[in-house]
């Protein structure tokens, strides 16, 4: 189970050059800002990442306004380029990982092995990853499941942080689903 208190969530290469590309690019963005803002409610920090933005561009600014911190890379594995060391110095604590993000087949799967590498529980959010390719997303989604990467739905993530209806941020966080359905 992901917990709140433990984890950070990763949005990964939501580039203004790419998104155009992106199959369904619409549906994917509104998926990780529903994850954002529900990230940002709950007190879960989020970190971005730009692969090579000299030549893809910066993240969408839809993305970026979320994100305390955006590590620029050049490896394909954020991890590669010092995404833990990012993530530790916001909060050694964090243990687990959620990961959206473009190209799923590329660098989300990179990043999200990479991570695992390094002794982090990795869940990705299919709803919020994209491909030029659909097929090349569904490909990398089953190899994440295949090396045990945890997939998770927003919803489910969700109610996993939330824990119960008891949570002080319930209300907002249901307000925030159902808004979105």
């Amino acid at each position: 189970m992901f917990n709140q208190a433990t984890s950070a969530l990763i949005l990964v290469d939501y580039q203004t050059r790419l998104l155009p590309s992106i199959y369904e690019g619409e549906k994917i963005i509104a998926q990780s800002i529903l994850l954002a803002r529900m990230s940002q409610i709950l007190g879960v920090p989020i970190l971005g990442t730009e692969q090579n933005p000299t030549g893809l561009g910066p993240n969408d600014e839809r993305i970026k306004k979320y994100c305390s911190v955006t590590l620029e890379k050049r490896s394909f594995n954020a991890a590669a380029d010092g995404l833990a060391n990012q993530i530790a110095a916001i909060n050694p604590l964090i243990k687990q990982l959620v990961l959206a993000g473009c190209e799923t087949h590329v660098c989300l799967m990179q990043t999200a092995l990479g991570l695992q590498a390094l002794g982090y529980e990795v869940a990705v959010v299919p709803q919020a990853c994209g491909s030029r390719s659909l097929q090349d997303k569904l490909i990398a989604i089953e190899r994440l499941g295949q090396n045990k990467i945890m997939l998770l739905s927003t919803e489910m993530l969700a109610f996993e942080w939330l824990k119960s209806s008891d949570h002080p941020q319930f209300k907002n966080i249901l307000a925030l689903i159902k808004n979105q359905i």
